[in-house]
Protein backbone atom coordinates (compact mmCIF):
# COMPACT_ATOMS: atom_id res chain seq x y z
CA UNK A 1 0.00 0.00 0.00
CA UNK A 2 1.33 3.39 -0.91
CA UNK A 3 1.89 6.48 1.19
CA UNK A 4 -1.25 8.43 -0.52
CA UNK A 5 -3.77 4.99 0.38
CA UNK A 6 -2.18 4.29 3.21
CA UNK A 7 -3.36 8.22 4.46
CA UNK A 8 -6.92 7.87 3.43
CA UNK A 9 -6.97 4.64 5.00
CA UNK A 10 -6.34 6.55 8.57
CA UNK A 11 -9.02 9.07 7.13
CA UNK A 12 -11.84 6.48 6.04
CA UNK A 13 -11.24 5.26 9.80
CA UNK A 14 -10.76 8.37 12.42
CA UNK A 15 -13.52 9.33 14.18
CA UNK A 16 -14.67 13.19 13.77
CA UNK A 17 -14.83 15.61 16.13
CA UNK A 18 -17.27 18.94 15.74
CA UNK A 19 -16.40 22.39 16.17
CA UNK A 20 -17.09 25.79 15.36
CA UNK A 21 -15.71 29.69 15.87
CA UNK A 22 -16.82 28.98 19.93
CA UNK A 23 -14.40 26.09 19.83
CA UNK A 24 -10.58 26.70 21.26
CA UNK A 25 -8.41 24.04 20.17
CA UNK A 26 -4.49 23.48 20.80
CA UNK A 27 -2.67 21.07 18.82
CA UNK A 28 0.96 19.34 19.85
CA UNK A 29 2.95 16.75 18.67
CA UNK A 30 6.16 15.51 19.35
CA UNK A 31 6.85 15.99 22.82
CA UNK A 32 8.92 12.83 23.24
CA UNK A 33 8.56 12.70 26.72
CA UNK A 34 11.41 10.49 28.34
CA UNK A 35 12.67 8.90 31.33
CA UNK A 36 14.83 12.16 32.90
CA UNK A 37 17.93 10.61 31.54
CA UNK A 38 20.78 12.78 29.03
CA UNK A 39 18.46 10.83 26.24
CA UNK A 40 15.00 12.70 27.35
CA UNK A 41 15.07 15.49 24.76
CA UNK A 42 11.57 16.97 26.45
CA UNK A 43 13.34 17.75 29.41
CA UNK A 44 15.12 21.14 28.92
CA UNK A 45 11.67 22.03 27.19
CA UNK A 46 9.66 20.74 30.31
CA UNK A 47 8.80 24.42 32.00
CA UNK A 48 7.67 25.87 28.77
CA UNK A 49 5.07 23.20 28.00
CA UNK A 50 3.72 23.15 31.65
CA UNK A 51 3.56 26.57 31.86
CA UNK A 52 2.32 27.03 27.88
CA UNK A 53 -0.15 23.98 28.97
CA UNK A 54 -1.29 25.45 32.39
CA UNK A 55 -2.31 28.86 29.89
CA UNK A 56 -4.69 26.58 27.21
CA UNK A 57 -6.08 24.72 30.17
CA UNK A 58 -7.40 28.16 32.16
CA UNK A 59 -8.71 29.46 29.13
CA UNK A 60 -10.53 26.28 28.41
CA UNK A 61 -8.73 25.17 25.16
CA UNK A 62 -8.77 21.56 24.17
CA UNK A 63 -5.85 19.84 24.17
CA UNK A 64 -5.16 17.38 21.27
CA UNK A 65 -1.70 15.87 21.52
CA UNK A 66 -1.11 14.68 17.44
CA UNK A 67 1.66 11.58 18.30
CA UNK A 68 4.94 10.68 19.98
CA UNK A 69 4.09 11.99 22.93
CA UNK A 70 5.90 9.52 25.02
CA UNK A 71 9.55 8.48 23.78
CA UNK A 72 8.57 4.44 23.58
CA UNK A 73 11.32 3.35 21.40
CA UNK A 74 14.33 4.71 23.50
CA UNK A 75 12.23 3.94 26.81
CA UNK A 76 10.54 0.28 27.44
CA UNK A 77 9.48 1.21 30.83
CA UNK A 78 6.41 3.41 30.94
CA UNK A 79 6.53 3.64 34.52
CA UNK A 80 9.25 5.81 34.86
CA UNK A 81 8.27 8.37 32.02
CA UNK A 82 5.18 8.98 34.31
CA UNK A 83 7.16 9.49 37.40
CA UNK A 84 9.59 11.73 35.95
CA UNK A 85 6.70 13.70 34.55
CA UNK A 86 3.74 13.26 36.55
CA UNK A 87 2.86 17.33 36.74
CA UNK A 88 2.65 17.01 33.18
CA UNK A 89 0.30 14.10 33.43
CA UNK A 90 -1.50 15.24 36.13
CA UNK A 91 -2.06 18.30 34.36
CA UNK A 92 -2.94 16.48 31.10
CA UNK A 93 -5.60 14.36 33.45
CA UNK A 94 -7.30 17.12 34.53
CA UNK A 95 -8.46 17.87 30.86
CA UNK A 96 -9.39 14.73 30.48
CA UNK A 97 -11.36 14.42 33.36
CA UNK A 98 -13.06 17.83 32.13
CA UNK A 99 -13.52 15.79 28.11
CA UNK A 100 -10.93 18.75 26.74
CA UNK A 101 -8.45 15.40 26.06
CA UNK A 102 -7.45 13.86 22.69
CA UNK A 103 -4.71 12.03 22.49
CA UNK A 104 -3.24 10.41 18.44
CA UNK A 105 -0.09 7.77 18.71
CA UNK A 106 2.85 8.06 16.47
CA UNK A 107 5.47 5.65 15.46
CA UNK A 108 7.58 6.40 18.91
CA UNK A 109 4.47 5.94 20.92
CA UNK A 110 3.02 3.47 18.43
CA UNK A 111 2.00 0.59 21.14
CA UNK A 112 -0.95 2.97 22.43
CA UNK A 113 -3.01 1.45 19.59
CA UNK A 114 -2.86 -1.74 21.85
CA UNK A 115 -5.28 -2.00 24.20
CA UNK A 116 -3.84 -4.04 27.00
CA UNK A 117 -0.78 -1.33 26.95
CA UNK A 118 -3.34 1.48 27.82
CA UNK A 119 -4.81 -0.47 30.25
CA UNK A 120 -1.91 -1.52 32.04
CA UNK A 121 -0.20 2.13 31.95
CA UNK A 122 -2.26 4.47 31.45
CA UNK A 123 -5.71 4.06 32.94
CA UNK A 124 -4.34 4.61 36.54
CA UNK A 125 -1.08 5.45 38.30
CA UNK A 126 0.53 4.39 41.76
CA UNK A 127 0.28 7.42 44.67
CA UNK A 128 2.61 6.42 46.49
CA UNK A 129 2.06 9.12 49.56
CA UNK A 130 -1.44 7.29 49.80
CA UNK A 131 -0.22 3.97 48.86
CA UNK A 132 -3.09 3.43 46.27
CA UNK A 133 -3.72 3.40 43.14
CA UNK A 134 -5.46 6.99 41.08
CA UNK A 135 -7.56 7.48 37.94
CA UNK A 136 -5.59 8.38 35.44
CA UNK A 137 -7.11 8.28 31.84
CA UNK A 138 -9.77 6.29 33.15
CA UNK A 139 -10.97 4.47 29.53
CA UNK A 140 -8.94 6.27 27.13
CA UNK A 141 -8.82 5.69 23.51
CA UNK A 142 -5.47 6.42 22.12
CA UNK A 143 -6.36 7.06 18.11
CA UNK A 144 -4.42 6.66 14.59
CA UNK A 145 -6.34 9.73 12.92
CA UNK A 146 -8.90 12.19 14.41
CA UNK A 147 -11.44 14.68 11.83
CA UNK A 148 -11.86 17.56 12.93
CA UNK A 149 -15.38 18.57 11.08
CA UNK A 150 -15.93 22.58 11.02
CA UNK A 151 -20.12 22.73 11.62
CA UNK A 152 -20.88 25.84 9.78
CA UNK A 153 -19.65 24.73 6.40
CA UNK A 154 -19.10 20.95 6.79
CA UNK A 155 -15.66 20.97 5.89
CA UNK A 156 -13.17 18.53 7.23
CA UNK A 157 -9.18 18.25 9.07
CA UNK A 158 -7.36 15.73 9.22
CA UNK A 159 -5.23 14.94 12.23
CA UNK A 160 -2.33 12.16 11.69
CA UNK A 161 1.03 12.36 13.15
CA UNK A 162 2.51 11.70 9.82
CA UNK A 163 4.61 8.66 9.79
CA UNK A 164 2.04 7.03 8.02
CA UNK A 165 4.19 8.91 4.77
CA UNK A 166 6.88 6.64 5.74
CA UNK A 167 7.39 2.73 5.88
CA UNK A 168 9.63 2.29 8.00
CA UNK A 169 8.43 3.92 10.72
CA UNK A 170 4.94 2.80 9.65
CA UNK A 171 4.45 -0.70 8.63
CA UNK A 172 7.84 -1.62 9.66
CA UNK A 173 7.68 0.21 13.52
CA UNK A 174 9.37 -2.56 15.10
CA UNK A 175 11.73 -2.64 13.30
CA UNK A 176 12.59 0.85 13.48
CA UNK A 177 12.27 0.51 16.94
CA UNK A 178 14.51 -2.23 17.54
CA UNK A 179 17.39 -0.51 15.58
CA UNK A 180 16.61 2.55 17.35
CA UNK A 181 16.50 1.32 21.15
CA UNK A 182 19.54 -1.17 20.38
CA UNK A 183 22.07 0.09 18.02
CA UNK A 184 20.75 4.07 17.42
CA UNK A 185 20.51 5.24 20.71
CA UNK A 186 24.26 4.14 21.82
CA UNK A 187 25.70 5.51 18.54
CA UNK A 188 23.98 8.38 18.83
CA UNK A 189 26.09 9.35 21.97
CA UNK A 190 29.57 8.96 20.16
CA UNK A 191 27.77 11.83 17.99
CA UNK A 192 26.54 9.37 15.28
CA UNK A 193 23.54 10.33 13.85
CA UNK A 194 20.10 8.33 13.65
CA UNK A 195 19.02 7.99 10.10
CA UNK A 196 15.88 6.17 11.09
CA UNK A 197 14.03 9.72 12.26
CA UNK A 198 12.64 11.72 10.29
CA UNK A 199 12.98 14.84 12.13
CA UNK A 200 17.11 14.33 11.57
CA UNK A 201 17.12 13.17 8.26
CA UNK A 202 16.33 16.39 5.50
CA UNK A 203 16.01 13.86 2.74
CA UNK A 204 13.07 11.58 4.54
CA UNK A 205 11.56 15.08 6.27
CA UNK A 206 11.51 16.46 2.73
CA UNK A 207 10.61 12.94 1.08
CA UNK A 208 7.00 12.51 4.17
CA UNK A 209 6.49 16.51 3.64
CA UNK A 210 6.21 15.49 0.09
CA UNK A 211 3.52 12.81 0.74
CA UNK A 212 1.35 14.58 2.99
CA UNK A 213 0.85 17.33 0.43
CA UNK A 214 0.07 15.36 -2.26
CA UNK A 215 -2.41 13.58 -0.64
CA UNK A 216 -3.74 17.24 0.72
CA UNK A 217 -3.61 18.01 -3.12
CA UNK A 218 -5.82 14.86 -4.29
CA UNK A 219 -8.24 14.71 -1.81
CA UNK A 220 -9.16 17.88 -1.07
CA UNK A 221 -8.97 18.30 2.58
CA UNK A 222 -6.92 20.45 4.70
CA UNK A 223 -4.60 18.23 6.56
CA UNK A 224 -2.34 19.04 9.93
CA UNK A 225 0.88 16.27 11.22
CA UNK A 226 3.87 16.78 13.24
CA UNK A 227 6.41 13.76 12.98
CA UNK A 228 9.00 15.79 11.29
CA UNK A 229 9.20 18.79 13.56
CA UNK A 230 9.00 21.23 10.66
CA UNK A 231 6.51 23.90 11.36
CA UNK A 232 4.56 24.11 8.37
CA UNK A 233 2.11 27.07 7.52
CA UNK A 234 1.01 27.21 4.08
CA UNK A 235 0.05 30.80 2.12
CA UNK A 236 -4.10 31.19 1.22
CA UNK A 237 -3.44 30.18 -2.02
CA UNK A 238 -0.75 26.89 -1.44
CA UNK A 239 -2.22 22.99 -0.16
CA UNK A 240 -3.33 23.60 3.11
CA UNK A 241 -0.46 21.24 4.97
CA UNK A 242 -0.30 22.44 8.35
CA UNK A 243 2.70 21.12 10.60
CA UNK A 244 2.76 21.82 14.31
CA UNK A 245 6.31 21.46 14.67
CA UNK A 246 7.27 19.70 17.85
CA UNK A 247 7.93 20.77 21.62
CA UNK A 248 11.98 19.37 21.28
CA UNK A 249 12.96 22.27 19.68
CA UNK A 250 16.23 23.85 21.59
CA UNK A 251 15.11 26.75 22.43
CA UNK A 252 11.44 26.43 21.98
CA UNK A 253 8.22 24.79 21.83
CA UNK A 254 5.75 24.95 18.74
CA UNK A 255 1.86 24.59 18.41
CA UNK A 256 -1.18 25.44 16.18
CA UNK A 257 -3.90 26.70 17.67
CA UNK A 258 -7.30 26.72 16.24
CA UNK A 259 -9.84 29.66 17.89
CA UNK A 260 -12.95 31.69 16.94
CA UNK A 261 -12.44 30.29 13.11
CA UNK A 262 -8.88 31.56 12.83
CA UNK A 263 -5.92 28.79 12.49
CA UNK A 264 -2.47 30.35 14.21
CA UNK A 265 1.02 28.87 14.86
CA UNK A 266 2.60 29.65 17.96
CA UNK A 267 5.87 29.26 20.13
CA UNK A 268 6.17 29.28 23.47
CA UNK A 269 10.09 30.27 24.39
CA UNK A 270 12.28 31.75 27.65
CA UNK A 271 11.89 35.88 26.58
CA UNK A 272 13.78 38.85 28.79
CA UNK A 273 12.60 41.72 30.32
CA UNK A 274 14.02 45.08 30.21
CA UNK A 275 15.46 44.61 33.64
CA UNK A 276 16.79 41.34 32.92
CA UNK A 277 14.46 39.32 34.06
CA UNK A 278 13.10 35.68 32.43
CA UNK A 279 10.14 34.70 32.04
CA UNK A 280 8.11 32.41 29.55
CA UNK A 281 6.01 34.21 26.90
CA UNK A 282 3.82 33.03 23.87
CA UNK A 283 4.51 34.51 20.39
CA UNK A 284 2.62 33.82 17.21
CA UNK A 285 4.96 32.94 14.01
CA UNK A 286 2.32 32.71 11.43
CA UNK A 287 -1.30 33.69 11.00
CA UNK A 288 -3.96 34.59 12.45
CA UNK A 289 -5.87 33.35 9.25
CA UNK A 290 -9.56 32.65 8.95
CA UNK A 291 -9.97 28.75 8.66
CA UNK A 292 -12.67 29.34 5.53
CA UNK A 293 -9.53 30.71 3.74
CA UNK A 294 -8.35 27.64 3.60
CA UNK A 295 -11.34 25.24 2.73
CA UNK A 296 -12.17 27.48 -0.20
CA UNK A 297 -7.99 27.06 -1.35
CA UNK A 298 -8.63 23.36 -0.50
CA UNK A 299 -10.91 23.34 -3.84
CA UNK A 300 -9.07 25.39 -5.36
CA UNK A 301 -6.17 23.40 -5.35
CA UNK A 302 -8.29 19.84 -6.23
CA UNK A 303 -9.67 21.95 -9.46
CA UNK A 304 -5.90 22.39 -10.35
CA UNK A 305 -4.79 18.76 -9.49
CA UNK A 306 -7.66 17.56 -12.05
Amino acid sequence: MNALKRISQVFEASEQITFDDSSKIILMSDCHRGDGSWADDFSRNQNLYFTALTHYYKNNFTYIEIGDGDELWENSNFFNIKQVHSNVFWLLSKFYSEGRLHMIYGNHDMVKKYKRFVRSNMHRYFDEPARRYMPLFKNIKFHEGLILKYRPTGDKILLIHGHQADCLNDRLWKLARFLVRYLWRPLNNLGVNDPTRTAKNYKKKETAEKELTEWVMKEGHVLIAGHTHRPMFPEVNEPPYFNDGSCVHPRCITGIEIAEGYIILVKWSVKTKDDGTLFIGREVLEGPRKLVDFFACKDRTKKLLL
